[in-house]
């Protein structure tokens, strides 16, 4: 199809959580709903915006970054599954040649994780101590788009169980440094123990947040801290377990509870108010293209259809401050043969994906 063809979709276009209409068109690459003069090529079924990931790794796999050509066929994975944006929660790689390619999702960057020294998986992130942090974090709020990614828990060694990363008062710095430079902060943490500092320094997500307890929720809930829960990936805890038992039994015990507790962890965030939105933590141990199954996660964990649909469109791009299906954007949209409404796996089976305007799956 040519870069000029005007698109026609036809069904259902789901606007927003309450809004539908019944025809979109794409003119030179944009969204309208004026019908065009010109001859238009139809395309029929429910229309969402594109998917958004919002826990991805572009560049990276289990052993660290990758080449250029591997970056490609994981953004290439995602896209087929329907995401056509991405928050790239932290890579070691240089994925800005991704920018220039029409055909590849766009992404948003966190610049590269930022964790204690040998607290976090090798060759991922700058290993850092706390006096270092904030140069760090201006650093990465300087190199990312709008985001840094810290680590905010890990096993330590020494304890034989999962334990924050950062004294409060060096995140509360490096946070406040990120904040003055115009970037949001998120943090990695599977425990307990980081989350209330984080919080109160400030920071404006967690990614798994495994660790929410009734003592946690109603200050996410109070501070609009989101959460990206990760399901698909807290899957692999008791197999992580599994593997630490004999030499961390504490960890590997700790583990397990997070697991066993994971849904109703997610449900009792939601059901408090706090933000939740759809991210796979592809691209370490885990394979790319995975968002339909983690928005089918969240329903499993309790979360209404309609809101888990939010979290990976409508509320997921407001939130990252990209536009959906309104008049003017970028027509960045995927069609389906069902109603993903009335059943979130249809998000498993795209029948059009349309990026920057052109058809592309």
């Amino acid at each position: 199809m040519s870069d000029h063809t005007v698109l026609h979709v036809k069904g259902r276009v789901l606007v927003g959580p309450g809004e539908a209409r019944d025809e979109l068109w794409v003119v030179d690459g944009r969204i309208t709903y004026e019908r065009p003069r010109a001859e238009a090529v139809t395309v029929r079924g429910w229309a969402l915006p594109g998917l958004v990931d919002a826990h991805c790794h572009v560049g990276l796999d289990r052993h660290g970054p990758v080449d250029a050509d591997t970056s490609e066929k994981q953004a290439l994975t995602d896209r087929e599954a329907g995401t056509l944006l991405i928050r790239d929660a932290g890579s070691p790689s240089d994925t800005r040649w991704i920018d220039g390619r029409e055909d590849l999702p766009r992404i948003i960057r966190a610049g590269r994780h930022i964790a204690r020294t040998r607290r976090y998986i090798r060759n991922y992130a700058h290993e850092i101590e706390p006096a270092e942090l904030v140069a760090y974090v201006a650093r990465e709020a300087r190199r990312g788009d709008g985001w840094v990614k810290l680590v905010g828990d890990w096993i330590d060694r020494d304890a034989g169980d999962l334990t924050a990363c950062w004294p409060a008062g060096a995140v509360r710095e490096a946070i406040a440094e990120a904040h003055r430079l115009g970037a949001r902060v998120t943090a990695h943490c599977f425990a307990e123990d980081s989350l209330r500092d984080l919080v109160e320094a400030g920071i404006d997500c967690v990614e798994h947040a495994t660790g929410l307890t009734d003592d946690t929720i109603p200050l996410f809930a109070e501070r609009g801290v989101a959460i990206v829960p990760t399901l698909v990936n807290i899957a692999t805890f008791p197999d992580l377990a599994a593997g630490g038992e004999e030499k961390f039994p504490r960890w590997s015990a700790h583990m397990r509870r997070l697991h066993a507790r994971r849904y109703e962890t997610v449900r009792n965030a939601f059901d408090a108010g706090v933000p939740v939105f759809v991210g796979t933590d592809a691209g370490g141990s885990l394979a790319h293209g995975l968002v339909a199954d983690e928005v089918a996660e969240l329903v499993t964990a309790g979360i209404p259809a309609a809101a888990a649909l939010s979290a990976t469109t409508w509320g997921a791009r407001e939130w990252l401050g990209r536009p959906g299906l309104e008049e003017g954007a970028p027509a960045d949209l995927v069609v389906y043969d069902e109603d993903p409404r009335a059943d979130v796996r249809a998000l498993a089976a795209p029948r059009r994906i349309v990026l920057r305007g052109r058809v592309v799956g």
